[in-house]
């Protein structure tokens, strides 16, 4: 597998020489070395999309042709499903049946996307003139700087690449400087195919400063970034500069909400499958349990039981439940928020520090974590903690959870589980989320959109509204007989 940056259809070193050591979070190894860009490098990659979008033939391309070539990607992927879940998993520590599926959605993605290209054919509407006709086309935007997270590469990435490609966009992408292996493998794929140059260039490197450059640069026409709102307003910031369009996705705080009358166990297995996937590293984790008082005690020591039994360990191991977290530094952001949470007076039931397996010592695990006893105003309950933590709240009436559910600055998503169908329609409108989960949690598909009210983002991925985000509209009009107003410097006798 490369290692090097792919700039203009060339595999090339970063400028400055300057390498990065990539680490396995199960065991603290180093397994890549790679690029390390600066600047001067995210410079050059702009301008080679630049390039391609001004004077290269991929935007004028007819969309069934771009099309094809985004799903035959797709069928790449596909063919190479497994060892690119294997190399996700080495990068992340996720277990390696976890990436297994992300794969098949990832290929499910781009064949989407390459379906879609071809169907976007715009809209005629009615003119206020007979004589005239009126059109709306959707172009597309531009050069697009593209920066994905680390918790799941390759995932987030074709949710921003196979959508701009099937647009007629020229792309930057930049995955987190720790988990771009692979990024740089489906480059390798999407090489095979044959792309103008320039069309596809991927950059690695810390976002300070190539994400930065991304988001700051006037030859960049719209930033797509998913990461954490402190970094999100930056970019917005960052953006303003020549007011590039701006796609965001931002994390969120989900609350899961068990009424009395949810089917027990099935709520009970999916609050689990909510919130421990990945080690709780999800930006749509349902952490934030809410259950109504008369079945809360009884959930509560069901909960406890299950996550007690979780086997944590290696991606590979057989029957490992849940891997590690990504980092060392992130391993430290988790302890802080739960010590806080325990500053704060949540009760500590489960978990709340690292295994004492000696097997696992080297890696950046965490156990299974349960606080009870939460309450709205706690940090722990208002704050995204990206680790594997659930709080346990108790409520007594349907207006209480959702004045709380609301309460977050977030809004990406929430579930809820009750068999009343009155209060499933009063809970779905009431709820103040881009999706909204009934008697399940944690669902995504390609063809839904996903995104966040609030703090949570701005725009839309997947769906149609994801191959919008990467589309300019354009309204022509045609006067097809046109005739003189006689109105500025004549009179009419004068003018005939």
């Amino acid at each position: 597998m490369n290692q090097h940056l792919y700039i203009d259809a060339q595999w090339t070193p970063a400028q400055s020489g300057a390498t990065r050591s990539i680490i396995n979070p199960a065991n603290g190894q180093v397994i890549a070395e790679v690029a390390e860009g600066n600047r001067e490098d995210a410079r050059r990659a702009i301008a080679a999309a630049r390039k391609a979008f001004d004077q290269g033939p991929w935007p004028h391309m007819p969309a069934s042709q771009r099309g094809e070539m985004v799903y035959k990607l797709g069928m790449l992927i596909e063919k190479n499903a497994e060892e690119l879940a294997r190399l996700e998993s080495l990068n992340t520590g996720k277990t390696v049946e976890e990436s297994r599926w992300d794969m098949a959605d990832i290929a499910g993605i781009f064949k989407y996307y390459g379906g879609l290209a071809d169907k976007m054919g715009g809209e005629v509407i009615d003119p206020p003139s007979p004589t005239a006709t009126s059109v709306i086309v959707r172009e597309p935007v531009g050069v697009c700087g593209q920066i994905s997270p680390w918790n799941y590469p390759l995932l987030q990435a074709s949710w921003k690449m196979a959508p701009a490609l099937a647009a007629g966009c020229t792309l930057v992408m930049k995955p987190s400087e720790i988990t771009p292996l692979t990024s740089i493998r489906v480059t390798e794929l999407a090489e095979r195919l044959g792309f103008p140059p320039g069309v596809i260039n991927l950059l690695l490197g810390p976002g300070d400063p190539t994400g930065a450059e991304l988001a700051e640069n006037p030859l960049v026409d719209l930033i797509s970034f998913t990461g954490g709102i402190e970094t999100g307003k930056k970019i917005m910031r960052a953006a303003s500069a020549n007011i590039k369009k701006v796609a965001l996705e931002l994390g969120g705080k989900n609350p899961n909400i068990i009424f009395s009358d949810a089917d027990f166990e099935v709520a009970l297995d999916h609050v689990l499958n909510g919130v421990f996937f990945h080690a709780g590293q999800i930006c749509s984790a349902g952490a934030r349990v809410m259950v109504e008082r008369p079945l809360h005690d009884r959930f509560v020591d069901a909960l406890l039981a299950r996550m007690a039994a979780i086997k944590v360990g290696d991606a590979f191991a057989e029957g490992t439940q849940m891997g590690p977290l990504i980092s060392a530094n992130h391993l430290v952001k988790v302890e802080r928020s739960v010590a806080l949470a325990v500053a704060e007076g949540a009760k500590l039931l489960l978990g709340g520090k690292r295994p004492d397996d000696p097997a696992l010592k080297q890696g950046f695990f965490y156990l299974p974590t349960l606080f009870v006893g939460c309450t709205n105003d706690m940090r722990i309950v208002q704050e995204e903690v990206f680790g594997p933590v659930i709080t346990v709240e108790c409520f007594d009436s349907e207006d209480e959870a959702v004045t709380c559910a609301n309460s977050t600055i977030y809004g990406l998503s929430a579930g809820f589980w009750t068999r009343d169908q009155a209060r499933i329609k009063r809970m779905s409108a009431a709820l103040r989320f881009g999706t909204v989960w009934v008697n399940d949690f944690n669902v995504y598909f390609a063809q839904a959109p996903w995104g966040g009210y609030k703090q949570s983002g701005l725009g839309r991925e997947l769906g149609i509204a994801g191959l919008e985000e990467y589309t300019e509209q354009k309204h022509i009009y045609q006067n097809h007989q046109p005739q003189p107003l006689h109105w500025f410097g004549c009179s009419q006798p004068a003018c005939g």
